[in-house]
């Protein structure tokens, strides 16, 4: 699953001391839905070159938060924030080079962005920079670079990263192909609630790739990931249970309820 989205709230003051008073209270204002205020005073620290106040107006205006949507003026501060420094505002910079927002598609500039955000240790710019590898946007495809960057974000905990980058394993893209580290990271993104780890640790157990092959673990992980949205992980679901008894179809069931019901702590491992 390639994904590419992140949603990001206000920043609070990194401001000068001199200005920090006026942010708080846009930073108030705006927690409470008072836009106007908080507009009243971010804009004027903005222009003065205040970078957290910069990037909370290229939110405001990418949300259509207190002033009229409109991308132009939301890239416009992003942009001033990101050359300033701030990861946030390169990684909005960069994602809306990547998919055009009112600035023309350009994969380099998105590169150039994300790499910047990437390199200060920004796991979603990580992310999405070996994203960009695995697909060939903007560089030529390349697995490897691909798994590097997968691998930072995903050693800081972002779901999305440990499950490419159990893909990766899965199906030898980049690194050797390797089950047992495929379900490693499958698990750990499974153990966030994450659908398609939940699906594909499923499908390892259906296979005995990486662990023994176990349909009572294989249908208790379709069943979660179904619950949690999975739309093929249904169907798996049901394949396997043509395959058991109905004692072990309970014991699956019950596997997965308690897998749940204790936030991804007892699941059967």
């Amino acid at each position: 699953m390639k994904r590419i989205f992140k949603a990001l709230a206000f920043l609070t003051a990194l401001s000068l001391p001199v200005s920090a008073q006026d942010f708080q209270k846009g930073f108030a204002a705006a927690n409470a839905g008072d836009f106007a205020t908080a507009l009243k005073e971010w804009k004027p620290l903005a222009e003065t070159g205040d970078v957290a106040a910069q990037y909370n107006l290229g939110i405001m205006y990418d949300n259509g938060e207190g002033v009229p949507q409109d991308d132009k003026e939301a890239v416009k501060w992003y942009r001033l924030a990101a050359e300033q420094g701030l990861t946030e505002a390169q990684y909005n910079l960069g994602n809306t080079y990547r998919k055009g927002r009112d600035v023309p598609q350009d994969y380099a500039e998105a590169l150039k962005w994300f790499r910047l955000a990437a390199d200060q240790g920004d796991a979603i710019a990580q992310y999405n920079l070996g994203n960009m590898y695995d697909n060939g946007e903007g560089v030529p495809q390349d697995y490897k670079e691909a798994v590097k960057w997968y691998r930072l974000a995903a050693d800081q905990g972002y779901a999305d990263a440990q499950y490419n980058l159990g893909y990766m394993y899965h199906y030898g893209e980049g690194v050797p192909q390797d089950y047992k580290e495929a379900v490693k990271w499958y698990r750990i993104a499974a153990d966030q609630g994450y659908a398609n780890a939940q699906h594909n640790l499923g499908y390892m157990y259906h296979n005995g790739q990486g662990v023994r092959q176990d349909n009572v673990m294989a249908h208790m992980w379709y069943n979660i990931a179904a619950a949690n949205g999975q739309t093929k992980a249904g169907e798996w679901r049901d394949e396997r249970a043509g395959l058991m008894t109905q004692s072990d179809i309970f014991k699956a069931q019950a596997k997965a309820r308690e897998c749940m019901s204790s936030g991804y702590e007892k699941c059967g491992y």
